[in-house]
């Protein structure tokens, strides 16, 4: 390809994902969509602005995959995926197993040979770790149950195709097709070569490599990293980065393993580490552009040509396909004790095959497991199963999980009939508290809440609480957000809190909005949306305990009072430094936090060593006097 040629396939993709990512997203099939759907557009079976060259451009593009993998890990120390042990090889293992079972049983009945069946199946059983990890982040998912679940699985899944590319050549000599009938592929020779390396040599390469992956990323990188920061060239960091994936990745290549594992593994090695924000921030502007990129690929490789000549047959494989995994999942998700609906999110998710399946099949019929026209067949099944999963997560959203909260009960979204300037998402405990404050204060309050137990209680007691999912755009429309004057976040649901606040802060930046974070890393989310006012949960309430244990072990009223008053300014005045420090990396923050800490004791020392006279006892009651004129002030202002 001429170097003209390049740019002109690069104006192409970008000019697709362009225009066809934001219109998918407006109508609210998701970005993942948008791709796919882009990519047929252009590809040789539709407009032909790309011709079949782009299966070259995806096999590229699968680093994208393997970029978001290096992220993920970087999210999960090792302690937290040594708790996921059970999910990732009790879910995961089960579900490759049964799904391999249960799709070969089909095939055989399809009159495909016993060791076709086998391949096919176990080949099938796997799942898109693209589509499904993108398609969960970016609806907020990917931290829930199903999201966890479907995390594991796909996890469990990237292990297996070890064991999957050791047997394919064991059943392509059981039954072996005519050389006639086979076609060479340069990845089926790559993986060849790694498959006739004896059993026990490749599994001490493989356990040199990853202990060498940890002791690397455990010992030894933080000064290599520390040495590239200490240059301040931004962008030979980022080269630093994307050598150490790109070589991780390969080394695992070189010895049978998915590079994704292999990037994974060093995500998770370096979770630890104080460059690990900086390493994110590098990568993924990568991940996304190489993600994209990956999606239009496999559209624009959809043979049209032999979806035309046998529509009813491939439509009817991809069918049964979903149907089998769909039915596997949901099984297993009861089993597994996931809650009703989240099992059915977690089987539509994963009900797709993998776009590893490409090489797989590749190698399957350089090995002669497949026929040059089964493979064909199996490739476009594996395509269209992808390009069709983002339309099972829209269908159940829209009628599977509406169906389900009916058949349990739970009430339709109430319809809002006033408008106040103030409105409450989340009526728990501590939106509770609020909300008597303000209404108690005389102000117009509406109050949303999506628990309808809660509701049902606080309704017998006189609270107007509207019933509703405030996640939705129309919910927040209904309640009058575009009238109101502030929004309290009260709500429990951290990842809603800050997609809220996100959403409305965006659309409606002259209302003032006031969140509860969990713990001071959600209150740098909240700074990051540059909001009104956070709040921690627990921080008041846990002071208050703190006077009276200062007093129980001696101290004086007004010491105590005084010495809690020094800890709450100190800690209001140092939490914006803190989050500028934790943006600069985890390396800074920690000393910054260090120091402020030092600071702070010293302070508090200083004031015991000087106390102020007893007669002063009634500090604290004069300051709450003090503080009470303010807020009336402010009121009647």
């Amino acid at each position: 390809m001429h170097g003209q040629d390049i740019f002109i396939q690069v104006l192409v993709y970008l000019m697709a994902a362009v225009i066809s990512v934001p219109l998918a997203k407006k109508l609210g099939f998701g970005s993942v969509l948008g791709y796919l759907l882009a990519g047929i557009l252009i590809g040789p079976f539709v407009i032909g602005l790309v011709g079949k060259e782009g299966t070259d451009i995806m096999h590229f593009a699968e680093f994208g995959v393997v970029l978001m993998l290096f992220l993920i890990g970087l999210e999960l120390e090792p302690a937290k995926l040594w708790k996921m042990r059970r999910s990732i090889f009790g879910l995961g293992g089960m579900q490759v197993l049964f799904t391999a079972i249960l799709l070969g049983v089909a095939a055989v009945l399809f009159k495909f040979k016993i060791n076709q069946a086998i391949g096919l199946g176990l080949i099938l059983a796997l799942s898109s770790t693209a589509i499904v990890l993108q398609t969960l982040s970016e609806k907020g998912l990917l931290k829930n149950q199903a999201g966890k679940s479907a995390f594991s699985v796909l996890l469990f899944q990237d292990i297996s195709v070890i064991p999957i590319l050791a047997i394919i050549p064991i059943l392509a000599a059981w039954n072996p097709l005519s050389t006639d009938h086979v076609a060479v592929h340069p990845e089926g020779e790559h993986l060849a070569n790694v498959s006739s390396i004896p059993g026990w040599l490749q599994l001490l390469l493989i356990i040199a490599l990853v202990s060498g992956i940890i002791i690397v990323g455990k010992f030894i990188s933080r000064y290599i990293f520390r040495y590239i920061a200490e240059t301040g060239l931004r962008e030979v960091f980022t080269a630093t980065a994307l050598l150490l994936v790109v070589g991780i990745s390969l080394a695992m290549v070189e010895v049978g393993l998915s590079p994704a594992l292999g990037s994974f593994l060093a995500g998770v090695v370096l979770a630890d580490s104080e460059y690990r924000h900086e390493l994110e921030t590098t990568i993924d502007p990568f991940k996304g552009i190489l993600l994209g990129l990956f999606f239009i690929s496999v559209g624009s490789s959809i043979d049209f040509n032999l979806l035309i000549d046998n529509p009813l047959e491939i439509v009817f494989y991809v069918f049964l396909l979903i149907v089998i995994k769909f039915i596997v999942l949901v099984i297993l998700g009861r089993v597994f004790k996931l809650r009703r609906g989240i099992e059915m999110l977690f089987a539509f998710s994963l009900a797709q095959a993998s776009e590893f399946g490409f090489v797989l099949i590749s190698f399957s019929e350089q090995s002669g497991l497949f026929g040059k026209s089964e493979s064909g067949l199996l490739m476009i099944v594996v395509a269209m199963s992808m390009v069709i999963s983002p339309l099972l997560l829209i269908f159940n959203d829209r009628l599977v999980q509406p169906f389900i909260s009916k058949k349990q009960n739970k009430p339709e979204d109430d319809v809002v009939d006033d408008e106040n300037p103030i409105i409450i998402a989340g009526f728990g405990r501590f939106g509770l508290t609020i909300g008597r404050l303000l209404i108690a204060n005389g102000f117009k309050v509406t109050i949303l809440d999506s628990n309808p137990t809660n509701i049902e209680v606080l309704r017998k007691y006189g609270f107007k609480v509207y019933y509703g999912d405030v996640s939705r755009p129309t919910m927040l429309e209904a309640a009058g957000i575009e009238s109101a004057k502030v929004l309290v976040l009260s709500m429990a649901e951290y990842d809603v809190a800050l997609q809220l606040a996100d959403y409305v802060s965006k659309n409606y930046p002259n209302v003032k909005i006031l969140a509860r974070a969990r713990d001071i890393f959600h209150v740098f989310d909240f700074l990051k949306l540059e909001i009104d006012s956070v709040q921690q949960e627990t921080f008041n309430s846990a002071l208050e305990l703190g006077v009276k244990v200062l007093v129980k072990l001696g101290f004086k009223n007004h010491q105590a009072y005084r010495a809690v008053k020094i800890f709450k300014k100190h800690d209001q005045e140092i939490t914006f430094d803190l989050y500028k420090h934790w943006q600069e990396g985890e390396s800074h923050f920690i000393q910054e936090t260090r120091r402020f800490s030092e600071e702070l004791r010293d302070t508090l020392q200083s004031e015991k060593e000087h106390p102020i006279h007893e007669e002063d006892d009634a500090w604290d009651i004069e300051t709450l006097k003090e503080e009470v004129k303010q807020i009336v002030f402010n009121k009647n202002k």
